[in-house]
């Protein structure tokens, strides 16, 4: 049985990302094929396409969902309705129910509710809840850049194709793309197809439990049209770029397995749901035969998800030889390329 301790690995924190590269396409690309690794950059994606091969991107865009109120910082994370909110806030207890707090712009916001895990549950008192926030918010970094957001990640924490608004984090897998690398997918006899979930910031969350089958995973709303599970069907490869794009591929492919055998497609069924799949070593990947994806935190979900795909020996190696050789980790950090592991 895995633990969570299986998971970790030392890494220098001076290897962590905290600012894009000036070129989205100048990242280095760790190829992972079983026991082969080879370094590479983000351009010869391309090479290793094939004729047939369907590239599916996630394409939700991250809300500018950081803001001040009242000198309280708050980065909303889930959506109850279209004005109301739930929000983290460090020091949500000096915060009374029912207070209103005043953002930068003179927008007024109502504390229905507290919550030690969610936070805030807030009302906006304004028309246009994104209108406000495109104002007077702020890209929601993750907490390991310890940096406040900057003008230029209004562009570089989005990828080109980010649309629907809905995430509260990048799939940041896709932020390697550029318009051009993308059209020369097409020319290379690839498709490519984008589906959505929007990442939700239960994405950073730790796993606090030694026992995994006791961590309580996250839940994201993801879709699958009908047009695309049929073009992804079609596939001779699916190449998933990004453990969000991953984890609505295999949501689908397990809806499709409940099925009759009779009814079953090739790989997934059309899906809009939210989803709280949970992927260890030990799982059966119905939809996805290749993975793009950035480099990972120690004894995260998407650490241990990589690691059920690539395998996990073979992961601790590659993470290894990128810690020699000075990979860019995480959000704002280098990528590899994982080839799923026979089983």
């Amino acid at each position: 049985m895995l633990h969570t301790s299986d998971f970790d690995f030392d890494l220098p924190p001076e290897l962590i990302a905290s600012h894009p590269l000036h070129q989205r396409d100048a990242s280095r690309m760790l190829i992972v094929k079983g026991k082969d690794i080879a370094d590479k950059h983000i351009r010869d994606f391309l090479d290793y396409l094939q004729p047939g091969d369907v590239v599916v991107f996630n394409n939700s865009k991250v809300i500018p969902a950081r803001f001040n109120a009242s000198g309280h910082e708050i980065t909303l994370h889930t959506a109850v309705s279209d004005k109301v909110w739930w929000g983290l806030c460090k020091k949500f207890n000096k915060i009374n129910i029912d207070e209103i707090l005043t953002l930068d712009d003179g927008t007024q916001v109502k504390v229905l509710d507290k919550d030690d895990e969610s936070g805030l549950k807030l009302e906006f008192l304004c028309d246009n809840v994104f209108a406000v926030l495109d104002k007077v918010g702020k890209m929601p970094l993750p907490p390991y850049m310890k940096r406040e957001a900057e003008t230029e990640d209004r562009e570089r924490y989005q990828t080109v194709y980010a649309d629907p608004i809905g995430s509260m984090a990048a799939p940041t897998a896709g932020l390697h793309f550029t318009p051009e690398l993308m059209q020369e997918i097409e020319t290379r006899g690839a498709k490519i197809v984008k589906i959505t979930l929007h990442v939700g910031a239960g994405t950073w969350m730790p796993v606090k439990t030694e026992d995994l089958s006791q961590h309580k995973m996250h839940s994201e709303w993801c879709c699958i049209t009908q047009e695309q599970a049929d073009i992804i069907n079609d596939a001779k490869r699916v190449i998933a770029v990004g453990t969000t794009s991953m984890r609505t591929l295999e949501s689908s492919a397990m809806d499709n397995c409940k099925l009759p055998e009779n009814e079953r497609n090739a790989r997934v069924v059309p899906i809009c749901r939210s989803t709280d799949i949970f992927i260890t070593p030990g799982y059966k990947f119905g939809a996805v035969d290749v993975l793009l994806t950035n480099f990972h935190l120690p004894k995260s979900t998407l650490f241990m998800l990589v690691s059920a795909f690539a395998g996990l020996d073979e992961m601790k190696s590659a993470y290894a030889h990128a810690i020699a050789e000075k990979y860019r980790f995480f959000s704002y950090g280098d990528c590899c390329l994982l080839f799923k592991k026979d089983n």
